[in-house]
């Protein structure tokens, strides 16, 4: 935002036709939303609650019954 380099934000981001909070957003942040979106798709949030458990109890429970439904796993999860 080289107009915020000469003007204070409030002007800068009128000049720019955007909102001031959106320039105080940018300012923060200046990857573009498509780049930030992407973080949040892949990764970006908390981790996986099943990633322990998978390889141990849930992989064997889908190769002894392929036919498990999701619902049937967790159901079976919790009373262990």
């Amino acid at each position: 935002m080289s107009l915020r380099q000469k003007h204070p934000q409030k002007a800068a981001a009128a000049m720019a036709g955007f909102s001031t909070s959106t320039g105080y957003r940018t300012e923060k942040d200046p990857r573009s939303p498509s780049e930030r979106r992407r973080e949040r798709r892949h990764g970006g949030g908390r981790p996986d609650p099943l990633a322990e458990l998978w390889d141990k109890e849930i992989v064997p429970l889908l190769e002894s019954t392929p036919g498990l439904k999701p619902i049937s796993i967790l159901g079976e999860l919790e009373q262990r």
